[in-house]
């Protein structure tokens, strides 16, 4: 059985919540991973967004976190 590496499965969890992001006209991309944080891109209509970060940190980052329990803490760069 091959394992996923740490950033497929960041972004395999971030597919689950990607639909309900473009919804509203936005988008997230990982960048990268360094230690037990995950670094993302808020793109479109979330870029300029009063409620990126409540997005950020009770949408994205609690599904990472479910996913990818070893990541503590997604942020944006």
């Amino acid at each position: 059985m091959e394992t996923q590496s740490i950033e497929e499965r960041v972004n395999a969890a971030l597919d689950k919540i990607r639909p309900a992001i473009q919804m509203d006209g936005g988008e997230v991309w990982l960048i990268r991973v360094e230690g037990d944080t995950a670094f993302v891109q808020m793109l479109g209509a979330c870029g300029g967004c009063a409620m990126a970060n409540t997005t950020l940190k009770m949408g994205i980052e609690q599904v990472v976190t479910l996913e990818c329990p070893e990541i503590t803490t997604v942020l944006a760069v």
